[in-house]
């Protein structure tokens, strides 16, 4: 199940110098690459001058997918954008965890592949974790299938507290009118009554919303199955929400899911994992429908620098 190379490395082994050289060595080779991050599912750039986000952008755009902007995103993570396509990966401080997910995969708006790229390495730590759903999906199903069959059938929902301004120090802190691209409170309400979002909001202005019943369980075009979700890092890193302190994730159905199954896939997709540890330039490509991504914490006086670029198939 794991003896393929995860992920495909990738050397300037031309040791090409200039990015216009680096776009016409790309221009022949994006197909293959595309192929094999089909099964691959993560493959890493390394050696190439790549060393601001206008680099990063043109490097991105050459594999001709299209644009997954952060402004039409439902994400609630704060970013900030160095080109349109371009933005910070997760301005959380740098003590905090992000543990493993799929990028927006608690929305029904997500991207299919996302590109990282590191402008500048951490001094200690930093490294961003991958882990192949799929792998992790295949074996959980085969140790616990009846605990997979309820994550299949029953899908999730989460509940999300959005701030009424932005809150740099947390993962979750975008403000609702910038998370739903809105200015007023009737214009949040369509927006989320359109995508079949329920919501409330509290006294202090933020907004609580409860999504669709969302899949926890994706098929992928070979046949395998990826646990496409949120699951571990609502459970191990998101709070409580609103003054009832509710749980941020359930069943589809509302019921509750067994901590013990929680706790198992926690475990489990640590055997699965493979952090990256970025150096200067670096170029990731992931397919996000079969690979998780997290960021471990990190330290020193060298800023770390990871933008992302998202992208959907076309």
């Amino acid at each position: 199940m794991t003896n393929s190379t995860f992920p495909i490395v990738i050397e300037n082994q031309a040791g090409l110098s200039e990015m216009a050289d680096v776009l016409t060595w790309l221009d022949t080779q994006v197909d293959q690459y595309k192929d094999q991050l089909a099964s691959a599912g993560a493959i890493l750039f390394r050696g190439f001058p790549v060393k601001t986000a206008e680099d990063f952008d043109v490097f991105s755009a050459a594999f001709a997918y299209g644009d997954f902007t952060y402004k039409e995103s439902l994400s609630n993570a704060v970013r900030i954008n160095f080109t349109p396509r371009v933005f910070t990966a997760n301005e959380a401080p740098p003590d905090v965890e992000i543990f493993l997910h799929h990028e927006m995969a608690q929305t029904p708006l997500s991207p299919e592949k996302v590109f990282f790229c590191c402008l500048s390495a951490a001094e200690k730590g930093g490294a961003t974790p991958l882990c192949r759903s799929d792998w992790l999906y295949a074996n959980f199903k085969k140790q616990h299938p009846k605990w997979a069959e309820q994550f299949a059938s029953l899908g999730l929902k989460y509940k999300i507290q959005m701030p009424a301004e932005a809150d740099a120090d947390s993962g979750q802190g975008r403000s609702w009118a910038s998370t739903l691209s809105v200015d007023t409170v009737e214009e949040a309400e369509e927006r989320l009554a359109a995508l079949g979002y329920s919501w409330r909001w509290e006294d202090d202005g933020s907004l609580i919303t409860t999504t669709p019943v969302m899949p926890a369980v994706k098929q992928l075009p070979d046949g395998s199955e990826s646990f496409y979700n949120q699951v571990l890092a609502a459970h191990l890193g998101w709070k409580p929400v609103g003054v009832e302190q509710e749980e941020p994730l359930t069943f589809g159905n509302g019921d509750a899911i067994d901590g013990e199954a929680l706790a198992e896939l926690a475990s489990m997709a640590n055997e699965f994992v493979l952090p990256l540890e970025w150096q200067d330039g670096d170029v990731a490509l992931v397919d996000n429908h079969r690979v998780m991504h997290g960021r471990y914490p990190f330290s020193g006086s060298r800023k770390r620098s990871v933008v992302v670029c998202l992208a959907r198939d076309v």
